[in-house]
């Protein structure tokens, strides 16, 4: 047997209990002693303790009289619980129903009854409020506070109309209002309409636009705080790239600067002085190594001083008389040459411990003027000339400058020279005999004509220039003609001849500013060794520098062509 926790009634099986809380929860609970409907069991049953305290002790009072009155008489007691049981089970019906039974048609007309009967509304009802009071009393405790529920009609809330009962409230909504809900009517052929955007249906078409227009401000509002995030990204790449480019060009700037200045202390143009400070300094090591006597310092300090104030040089780099010992040596010897042409009377001159470094230029020009010196046909613009010292030189440079000449050349090298150690080339020598009115001309070789960045146009070149002279002359040829002043990156030769082997290969004879006296000496003695020419003999394959310039003598100006 299943009792009902509702009403007390008792069934039989599972599927009767459900059918019978099914009329519960479709029923609506309504107090018996004001009609107050439209809550749930609990609420009820805490309404009537609150709100109908005196009805319930009706009920307390009906059960002392039924003891005292009725005790004795088990026969009696059964008739009167069997009353109460009806009486109960009446009320409770008619509590789960709109239509409460009267409990007296169920009475017997015995007058013990009808004494029961005047308190059986409250006595069932106070029973029904104990057997929920003991269910439910955990959820009073904690409520703790009396309340008194109001009962208040449902409003529609989207159009505000009131109705007496939630059922019709209900079928209010889904009648007037379906169009409002996410499921329509049944039954209903309404058309639905689905969101583009993220696929939500609606029932009217204005909801759904204004739908769309949420996810239209929602975008415009999220690009435009893309907008505003990728402007302060942009803004704050530009400032980065800025920040980027200054640091660049400062560290270009920097770099430019010691480029600069590597390029001035190459080129003796970083104000450390010029010969007659390397030559003191020089000699002053040289002395503090034990390489140079003090007095030795001395003597030749003086001498310097010397040579400086007349303004040449003092003669102790110069090597005199090799191309006479050539010239012996070749017809004596080198049986490997078919023909060999040497240029007129040279002198060679090294650098010294005042222009160690960068004074090749300077003494390549000296072993020109020399050879000139010795030719009777330039004496009308040389009369009275010797060797210049390389201050001289510089001074003779700067002079060409104030006439006119180079000035592009003059503002590369502020139009100074004197005091530094400034490097000289093609074009300073060119300027420089151009305003002593020798005639020449330079010829660059810009690029390599042969394999391997070989120069074989360069070697013809000299060869047509040195065989022009004697066509079926001898073996050895000893012409007119003025060496040849060679430059390329970072130093410069003189050429004083040129071989041409019994294989027909070139080979330039060429004294080089670098080599030191005592190695030049060796060429002087009777007997030549090979291996002595070997400092001045240069093959093809020993001249492989990217770029070449030769300056060659063609004879004296006129005081016409040289303005």
């Amino acid at each position: 047997m299943l009792s009902c926790d509702i009403c007390g009634e008792t069934v039989t099986s599972e599927p009767d209990m459900k059918a019978h809380l099914i009329v519960h929860m479709e029923s609506e609970i309504i107090c018996p002693f004001c009609k107050l409907s439209g809550v749930n069991y609990d609420e009820m049953c805490f309404h009537i303790e609150t709100a109908h305290f005196e009805q319930n002790t009706l009920e307390r009072n009906f059960e002392r009289i039924n003891t005292v009155q009725y005790g004795t008489s088990d026969n009696k007691k059964d008739n009167t619980l069997q009353c109460g049981m009806e009486v109960n089970s009446s009320i409770l019906s008619g509590c789960a129903s709109n239509h409460p039974k009267n409990s007296a048609q169920n009475l017997t007309k015995d007058s013990t009854l009808k004494h029961e009967g005047f308190y059986s509304e409250n006595l069932t009802e106070s029973r029904k409020f104990l057997k929920s009071r003991e269910k439910q009393s955990s959820l009073t405790e904690i409520k703790g506070s009396v309340y008194e529920t109001t009962y208040s009609p449902p409003e529609c809330p989207f159009c505000g109309k009131i109705e007496e009962h939630s059922e019709d409230m209900e079928t209010h909504v889904k009648t007037k209002h379906a169009n409002l809900l996410d499921i329509p009517l049944e039954d209903c052929d309404q058309p639905l309409y689905d969101c583009p955007m993220c696929g939500l249906i609606c029932t009217n078409y204005h909801i759904l636009q204004e739908h769309v227009d949420l996810h239209l401000e929602e975008n415009s509002f999220q690009q435009g705080m893309d907008r505003v995030q990728c402007s302060g990204d942009l803004q704050l790449a530009h400032q980065l790239q800025q920040e980027e480019d200054r640091k660049r060009r400062s560290e270009g700037s920097r770099q430019e600067i010691e480029e600069f200045q590597k390029l001035q202390r190459q080129y003796g143009l970083d104000n450390s002085g010029g010969y007659k400070q390397q030559q003191l300094r020089n000699m002053e090591i040289e002395v503090n190594r034990g390489r140079m006597p003090p007095s030795e310092f001395h003597r030749r300090k003086a001498d310097m001083m010397e040579s400086l104030a007349l303004g040449f040089d003092d003669g102790k780099t110069k090597t005199s008389g090799i191309i006479e010992a050539l010239h012996r040596y070749y017809q004596n010897a080198a049986t490997d040459v078919r023909r060999v042409w040497l240029s007129s009377v040279v002198d060679h001159f090294h650098s010294s411990l005042g222009d160690k470094g960068w004074g090749c230029g300077y003494r390549n020009f000296q072993m020109l003027l020399s050879s000139l010196l010795q030719n009777d046909a330039y004496d009308d613009c040389l009369k009275g000339m010797s060797i210049p010292c390389i201050p001289k030189i510089q001074s003779m440079i700067e002079d060409a400058w104030k006439e006119g000449f180079d000035p592009q050349g003059a503002s590369q090298l502020n139009n100074r020279l004197q005091g530094t150690k400034a490097w000289i080339g093609a074009c300073e020598v060119y300027i420089l005999l151009t305003s002593l009115r020798v005639k020449c001309h330079i010829v660059d070789f810009h690029k390599s004509t042969g394999p391997l960045g070989t120069h074989p146009r360069l070697f013809e070149w000299i060869l047509n220039y040195y065989s022009s002279e004697g066509e079926g002359s001898p073996k050895v040829v000893c012409t007119s003609k003025p060496p040849i002043y060679l430059q390329h990156q970072g130093h410069s030769r003189t050429v004083i001849g040129i071989e041409e082997k019994k294989n027909r290969t070139l080979c330039l004879l060429i004294f080089d500013p670098g080599c030191p006296s005592r190695e030049m000496q060796k060429l002087l003695k009777q007997d030549i060794e090979a291996s002595s020419l070997k400092q001045l003999r240069k093959s093809m394959g020993n001249l492989k520098h990217k770029q070449y310039q030769i300056l060659a003598v063609e004879g004296a100006l006129s005081l016409e062509e040289k303005l």
